[in-house]
């Protein structure tokens, strides 16, 4: 057993879980001393400090605090030659991503972010299609993820939604950003944006958009691609084998107008797995340097640069 979990609460027992189910789990660690308690007699680990984390003889360290603490956190573990998995965002800012990165190549240790749908079963069918042009070049792609649920203080609802869908964007069009604008509503805490669009420009063309909101009265978790042969909906709250949907249709610019060319929709045929184990392994997996980094720090950081300039409604360089 290799991995120690930093923090139980709300995604951390997630963790605990996948990890424990993969014979991985050594301890688990909480500021909460009762939560700790908890997770340590439910899964029969012990309960430690992160000091003691940081003096055991754990290989990994998956941090699941709250993102003010990522930083600190992660440049500690790593000093202590541990390998992180950190929950997203990976930091607050540029300057602490900049740190984590530099700690993590100067200690030979790897640094995982995690962008969970990069590790989804139906999103790696998505991006292996793209790759092998299924779709055509994509001309536009959008996400959505509203729910109605949990309002933060600490952070706003791009920080707290939109990295997944930015780290999925970005892995698909694999081109620079050429220019961003941010469009955020804030109806509740003053200076706390509760829905908001991300608006995006590549230097390939590609144009799409990031829309999120913690006070949309249904749950919706949906990732469109349109390309010039076929367009894609990646749809993560429908049952699994209608997931992933392809539009074989496409439109014809040489008529005026354009001409819309419709065909039946079709599923594609995915594996299930759960997401998160699958993520859990992968963790494992580059410990033992069995695969090459995915999120990685400078994934992370481009995610990152994303978050930050939107804040600041242009892209930093």
């Amino acid at each position: 057993m290799s991995i120690a979990v930093i923090g139980c609460g709300y995604w951390g027992k997630n963790l605990i879980r996948n990890f424990y189910e993969l014979g991985e789990l050594s301890a688990v660690s909480d500021s909460d001393k009762l939560l700790a308690k908890e997770f340590s007699e439910k899964y029969k680990v012990p309960s430690l400090t992160f000091e003691e984390v940081l003096n055991s003889s754990v290989r990994g360290v998956v941090i699941a605090a709250p993102a003010k603490y990522h930083a600190k956190l992660t440049i500690d573990a790593l000093e202590a030659n541990k390998h992180v998995y950190v929950e997203k965002p990976l930091a607050m800012n540029k300057k602490e991503a900049d740190e984590m990165i530099k700690k993590s190549n100067k200690k030979g240790m790897h640094l995982m972010i995690g962008h969970l749908l990069q590790y989804h079963p139906v999103f790696k069918k998505l991006k292996e299609m793209n790759e092998k042009k299924d779709f055509g070049d994509i001309q536009y792609i959008y996400s959505n993820r509203f729910s109605f649920g949990k309002i933060r203080s600490e952070e706003n609802v791009i920080w707290s939604f939109a990295p997944h869908d930015i780290s999925m964007i970005l892995s698909l069009t694999n081109s620079p950003i050429k220019k961003i604008e941010t469009k955020k509503t804030v109806l509740h805490q003053k200076g706390i944006p509760d829905l908001a669009t991300i608006f995006l420009e590549f230097e390939s063309g590609v144009k799409g958009h990031v829309s999120c909101s913690w006070i949309n009265p249904i749950k919706e978790q949906k990732l469109v691609l349109i390309g010039s042969k076929a367009s894609a909906i990646f749809d993560d709250t429908v049952e699994w084998n209608k997931k992933l949907m392809v539009f074989p249709q496409k439109v014809n610019s040489k008529k005026i107008p354009p001409e819309t060319i419709k065909k039946d929709p079709e599923y594609v045929e995915v594996l299930e797995k759960e997401p998160l184990k699958e993520e859990c392994k992968y963790f494992i997996d580059l410990i033992d340097d069995k695969v090459a980094g995915l999120t990685t720090g400078e994934e992370g950081k481009k995610v990152l640069e994303v978050l930050e300039a939107s804040e600041e409604l242009k892209l930093s360089k």
